[in-house]
């Protein structure tokens, strides 16, 4: 049985699987595919509260929650905060009801943007078909770089990990696979700090038991959807014929496939993202008009920064409401031309928030650019607008002197 110490390093094959014949570590993988496997899926662990915890070494065995006052969302927990039923997206007030003794440190997504440049360093120093998920997240084709790293990609990766762990002082979990589907399955097997293989033989035997929602594509409504048709698992909709499929969803045929661990999609390294957003939770429910629009200007602010600084611009506008019994609206708007100008996302989004405005009163308010639009076709000159070449100076005059002195050097009268 091939087998690799993730201690050491040291890989091969032989019948005890217990400890490494080189150093003694019981950290051992050991799979029969494990050095003909070159799809991984690789995950930081719990990576913001990770991060706090590296710069804080004091907080090494408490619990830690990123995020915000008590009235806004939990960011990311660690380890030991999951253990209490804390979860990424859980309003704080329920998180702290859970676990009072939790540090609670706000997010800072500088510092979490210059670590996950570092880690997707790394990784295309192992390949360069990266697909990056997220800040902490990636997808990568090791096919054809054993030559290039002297080991089959099992150890290269292995290499990865403890280097990731000396150098940055992070822990990653891997899962290795066929391909994407069964790697991302893999990686969250054996958290943190894990490694983890799925061959393709046991792929049907793994997956059966899982439910429908375990698949990319399958939200809330298509696993309702489903359920309702008495398909539950995936050992359930593995067995379904196509024209059965069919009839449950009009991806069925595709879904099918997948819970059967059949996944054919290529991992593409230039992938586009298709949003980008922004939003903030208040510290007090907001319904007038003018306290929601002084909150818009700030989003449409901060997202024209975002689309600017990642070289996009907004071909539509979204528009993210939150009531105080956290029921969510969203409501979108095409533009007239893509832009990256505050003024023209907010005078799209301004219309779409006054038709929600009433009784209802809002915790949470957000901002989206979505489809995207390369930033070259960005505000193109109009005879018909001649302001619009001016408040394009404007913004980059004001982004030249933010970028110098700071994002407060210069600050709309609306924002007051």
């Amino acid at each position: 049985m091939p087998w690799l110490c993730r201690d050491c390093i040291a890989f091969g094959a032989g019948d005890d699987e217990s400890r490494c014949a080189a150093c003694g570590s019981a950290a051992l993988v050991a799979h029969p595919d494990l050095f003909r496997l070159a799809i991984a899926h690789i995950d930081a662990d719990a990576f913001y509260a990770a991060v706090e915890k590296r710069d804080r070494p004091d907080l090494a065995d408490r619990p830690v929650i990123v995020g915000g006052g008590r009235r806004g969302v939990v960011t990311a927990a660690c380890y030991v905060a999951r253990r209490f039923g804390v979860r990424s997206a859980m309003p704080m007030f329920k998180a702290l009801r859970l676990c009072p003794e939790a540090v609670v440190i706000r997010p800072d997504f500088a510092k979490y943007a210059a670590v996950g440049r570092a880690l997707r360093e790394r990784m295309l120093a192992l390949t360069p078909l990266v697909e990056p998920l997220s800040i902490d997240e990636a997808v990568l084709d090791l096919t054809g770089t054993e030559a290039v790293h002297r080991a089959p990609p099992a150890v290269a990766l292995a290499r990865f990990a403890r280097a990731v762990e000396h150098e940055l002082g992070l822990t990653v979990s891997i899962g290795l696979a066929p391909n994407r589907l069964l790697a991302k399955l893999a990686a969250e097997r054996d958290k943190p700090r894990g490694f983890s293989v799925i061959g393709k033989r046991e792929a049907r035997s793994v997956l059966a038991p899982l439910p429908v929602s375990a698949l990319p594509g399958i939200g809330p409504k298509a696993a309702a959807r489903l359920a309702a048709a008495g398909v539950t698992t995936l050992g359930a909709l593995a067995a379904l014929a196509p024209d059965e499929a069919g009839r449950v969803s009009r991806h069925g045929p595709a879904l099918v496939r997948l819970a059967r661990g059949e996944d054919d999609r290529a991992v593409v390294p230039d992938r586009r993202p298709k949003s980008i957003s922004i939003e903030t939770t208040f510290d007090r429910d907001l319904s007038d008009l003018a306290s929601l629009e002084t909150a818009l200007w700030r989003l449409a602010d901060g997202l024209a920064a975002r689309l600017t600084a990642k070289g996009h611009a907004a071909a539509g506008v979204v528009l993210k409401l939150r009531t105080d019994r956290f029921v969510t609206r969203s409501r979108h708007a095409r533009l007239a031309f893509p832009t990256q100008l505050a003024e023209v996302l907010f005078e799209a989004a301004t219309p779409l928030l006054a038709r929600e405005v009433g009784e209802v009163r809002y915790r949470l308010l957000g901002l989206g650019a979505e489809p995207l639009a390369p930033a070259e076709v960005a505000d193109p000159p109009d005879l018909a607008d001649p302001e619009r070449a001016r408040r394009k100076a404007r913004a980059e005059a004001i982004a030249s002197l933010r970028a110098r002195f700071g994002p407060a050097a210069v600050r709309r009268g609306r924002e007051l």
